[in-house]
This record gives structure tokens, sequence and C-alpha cells, in this order.
């Protein structure tokens, strides 16, 4: 009998259309301009847990525990590893401080403008991550009319809908 699986067979990542940060370097490149909001997780009643997410703007509602609220920016990404647009969901103030100082900086600019590597060590409590700038380059053009024709809503983000999913 030969191999069960073939040699080159990988289980299949979970939320393949969210970026989430792996140990190591997590090299991206910002494809547009992040939403901001608030975000908290509401058990269901299979025990499963689902995102809340509301504009930066509006009131969380009094029901739930401030103490699980997080701000977060959500933005579309093109991760090099994975090579595909992703959402990018950053909850981390660490890493929301590196990027918006780079922004902020007259040498650097938008991020759109250049490739970021946000380097991951630790787990859970004790993790640590770390924010790098690569050196402005033009992103490839078919990644950005790869980007264009999606039509990527991260609106969706707040109704619990999927921001890939082609409007109605």
């Amino acid at each position: 009998m030969t191999n069960f699986l073939p040699d080159d067979y990988e289980v299949p990542a979970k939320n393949i259309n969210y970026l989430r940060f792996e140990e190591g370097e997590n090299r991206f490149r910002v494809l547009d301009t992040p939403i901001l909001g608030w975000i908290w997780w509401e058990v269901e009643a299979d025990g499963s847990k689902k995102p809340m997410r509301i504009p930066m703007d509006q009131e969380v509602p009094t029901s739930v525990d401030k103490d699980e609220v997080k701000h977060f920016w959500g933005m579309p990404v093109w991760n090099y590893k994975e090579e595909k647009i992703q959402i990018l969901e950053i909850t981390q103030k660490g890493i929301q401080k590196a990027i918006k100082t780079l922004s902020d900086d007259s040498d650097w600019g938008n991020p759109v403008n250049y490739d970021l590597v946000v380097t991951k060590a630790g787990q859970k409590l004790d993790t640590e991550y770390q924010v790098s700038p690569k050196p402005a380059k033009k992103l490839d053009p078919g990644i950005s009319q790869l980007y264009v024709d999606m039509h990527v809503d991260l609106t969706a983000l707040y109704r619990g809908e999927d921001p890939f999913k082609a409007p109605v």
C-alpha cells in the first residue's frame, strides 16, 4: 500500500480568510484603510463564541462586561505566506501603536505603501509582538487587481457577516 495521504498534504487552516499571527515572522501588506471599532465575544446557546463588533463611535451595550471589550482595527491584507487576501483584525495595543507611529512618520507614511512584519514570540499572556516595516515598494499589480475584483466589504464585520461575500 502507498502512503495514506500525499507527502505534501497539510490540513487546511480553519479560518483561511483571516490572518492570525503565528509564532515567528508574519509578513503582510495592508491593502486599504482599516475600519475601527469595538469587539467582544458572546456565548451562543450551543456554547460556541461569536464575535460582536460595532463602530468606534457607537456605545457598547451596558449588558457587556467592559473588561471583555477590545478596540480593534479590521483591514484587508495580502498574506505573503498564504499568498492570498485575508482580513486582519488587530486588537493588540502595542501593534496598533507601532503601526500608528509608522503611519504618522513622514519617512514611512501610509502602510499601504510598504510591507509590515509582525514577529510573534511566546504564548498566551507571555506573548510579545514586534512590528518591523520593510522598504517601500510597489505592490504587484495582480494583487491590487485581485483586491479590486473581490469587492471586500469590511463593514460586514459590524453586521456579523462575511466581508468576502458578494453584495446581493
